[in-house]
Formats: C-alpha cells, sequence, structure tokens
C-alpha cells in the first residue's frame, strides 16, 4: 500500500512547510492590521474625551479658552501622553454664545517607519450665562 501511495502521489512530505510560508504572513498582517485599528481608535476616544474634558472648562459662565486648553492638555497627559495620542494641538475657541475645542494629533504606529494615522476630534456647545427675566 506503501508503495502505491508514494507512486501515485501520496506523499505529503514538505506540505505543511510550504502553507506555513504561504499562510504566515497573511496571519501577520492581518494581527498587525488589528493592533494598528485598535490604537487608532484609541487616540480617537482619547482626543474626543480630551476635547469634551477642555468644553466643559471653557463653556461654564467663568471659564475662559486658556483654562479649557489647560484641561485639555492635561486630559491627554493623564491618559498617556506621547505613548497615546502623539503631536498634539489643541484649539479652543470661546465667543458670548459659543464654545468649541479641536484635538489633534497622530495615533501611533506598529509599522516601523510609518507615522501612523492623523486623528481630530472637535466638541462644541454653547456658553452657560445668565439671562436676566
Amino acid at each position: 500500500m506503501r508503495r502505491w501511495l508514494q507512486r501515485h502521489g501520496g506523499d505529503d512530505r514538505g506540505s505543511v512547510s510550504l502553507e506555513l510560508v504561504v499562510v504566515f504572513p497573511i496571519v501577520l498582517l492581518i494581527l498587525f492590521g488589528v493592533v494598528q485599528g485598535s490604537l487608532y481608535y484609541h487616540a480617537r476616544s482619547v482626543a474626543l474625551a480630551a476635547a469634551q474634558e477642555g468644553l466643559r472648562e471653557t463653556r461654564i459662565e467663568d471659564g475662559t479658552a486658556d483654562a479649557g486648553q489647560q484641561r485639555a492638555e492635561a486630559f491627554v497627559d493623564a491618559a498617556g501622553g506621547d505613548d497615546v495620542l502623539r503631536d498634539v494641538s489643541i484649539a479652543v475657541t470661546r465667543d458670548a454664545t459659543q464654545a468649541k475645542v479641536t484635538v489633534a494629533g497622530t495615533s501611533l504606529s506598529v509599522v516601523p517607519g510609518w507615522a501612523g494615522m492623523s486623528v481630530t476630534q472637535t466638541a462644541a456647545g454653547p456658553v452657560e450665562r445668565v439671562t436676566a427675566s
């Protein structure tokens, strides 16, 4: 039986190595893609939370744009700083009726030589004010 299998293509020696050479890079690509996507979405979440924190500080009745910017910076630092979101820039605007905070940066990258993906999140809302009735 063994001789018959050898003559008619029944010998599979080496096929596992060949399959591994073909499949393993695909598995690694999928794994790195999932990790990279996770880092991007985490950076987006941190940027949005920082923008919301800055907005809370900016839109209160006695709030200022500087106080909102400091609050957003402190949130990013507390969330991991450069280990989560790199090259952070925070823009805060406030007028008599509206406040807006925008946090921008770059997510981390697991791919060497690739800078990561750009992240921009904005939070806006009305300024609290007391009106006479």
